[in-house]
């Protein structure tokens, strides 16, 4: 036990600082996953429990537990990076935490206070120190979730919850680095609707789209563009990511990116680029943008560049739009400009090569 109130059982066997290095090296997104996790237990009747430092290890789940049957299943993402003087910091965890509460709220799930997400996070980072990369634009990614465990088959929210974080060292999002992406506009199938669970970051929003993702990749694109399921003609996101187009007006830059209608995830990197267009020299809004604008704009060149933004990619430009029965060009990395420029200044911050003005990140060590 430590000053956090979380019981430490750490592994008898860690792997020695070479292991370590050896699995550390190429590192891509999501493959790589460090020794522990934390975990916090909820129960109707007591609450949450003070949580554990344990070696990671698959769970044990009771063939009736409610999340297998009934989805109750959130989770979230963010970062801890190396600083340039040595120290480590993870960038605005509590924004995630207030959000995955908010996720939770809208499954009838518990919340979990934001000082016990951050410190739970804390001392997963504190513990695994070692994994945190040191490149800039690398990272340790945080994985905070939390299932219904309840072994009940009555449809209802359950009684019974595990909340979780593991660690994952992690590089470039894409395998092929910050190029233009081809993206795929999907008419098929939509992502959310209002008044659904758009806004929550729960699992089944990600099963759902699992089908046009690959159909995705059936046409030679990375990526999945949404449109809003009532009219079809409205962008929203791009799978997992939020979307921003870049315009010239008359010389200045203004960034446009889909008005929050309820059916979007209101993206902590979408956030904070709002925050940054500014001291960049950018106008920056929040609208609705329907396809026809995305044609017409790229037709007079007003719409100079298409950018993706999250927490796993940063920010990457797109490059050709398809879709059934033709396709958009938008440009290739050399007209990226102003994606790049914010995609710098983002990281600088990250990783404390530039004052933090908006007091984004959270010290742990």
């Amino acid at each position: 036990m430590n000053d956090s109130g979380i019981e430490l059982r750490p592994k008898q066997d860690p792997l020695s600082p070479e292991q370590r290095r050896s699995v550390m090296q190429n590192l891509g997104f999501g493959r790589v996953f460090t020794e522990h996790m934390v975990t916090l237990r909820y129960r109707a009747e007591s609450g949450w429990d003070d949580g554990v430092l344990e070696p990671y290890a698959p769970l044990t789940l009771d063939p009736a537990s409610s999340v297998l049957h009934y989805g109750q299943a959130i989770f979230e993402g963010f970062k801890a990076y190396r600083q340039k003087d040595g120290h480590i910091a993870s960038f605005r965890p509590d924004a995630n935490a207030r959000r995955f509460n908010a996720s939770a709220k809208r499954l009838s799930m518990p919340e979990l206070p934001v000082e016990r997400f951050v410190l739970a996070s804390d001392v997963l980072i504190r513990k695994e120190q070692d994994w945190v990369p040191p490149e800039l634009g690398e990272s340790l990614y945080l994985r905070p979730l939390m299932i219904a465990t309840e072994a009940a088959l009555g449809v209802r929210p359950a009684k019974e919850y595990l909340f979780l974080v593991f660690g994952s060292p992690s590089a470039s999002y894409f395998a092929q680095g910050i190029k233009p992406l081809s993206v795929w506009l999907c008419k098929e199938y939509v992502r959310a609707a209002e008044g659904g669970t758009g806004e929550a970051k729960c699992a089944g929003n990600y099963a759902a789209s699992l089908a046009a993702q690959q159909a995705a990749a059936e046409q030679g694109c990375q990526q999945v563009i949404w449109l809003d399921a009532k009219e079809r003609r409205y962008v929203e996101e791009m799978g997992g990511m939020n979307l921003f187009f870049v315009y010239d007006d008359g010389g200045k830059t203004r960034l446009v990116t889909p008005k929050l209608t309820g059916s979007l995830l209101a993206g902590i990197t979408r956030d904070s680029i709002l925050k940054l267009a500014p001291e960049l020299g950018y106008t920056a809004e929040e609208k609705l943008i329907s396809i026809e604008d995305w044609q017409r704009d790229l037709e007079n060149g007003s719409l100079r560049e298409v950018f993706a933004c999250g927490t796993a990619a940063v920010i990457t430009p797109i490059g050709t739009v398809k879709y059934e029965g033709g396709s958009l060009a938008i440009g290739g990395a050399e007209q990226s400009s102003v994606a790049m420029a914010l995609r710098e200044r983002l990281l600088s911050i990250q990783h404390g090569v530039t004052p933090d003005k908006h007091g984004w990140m959270h010290r742990v060590l």
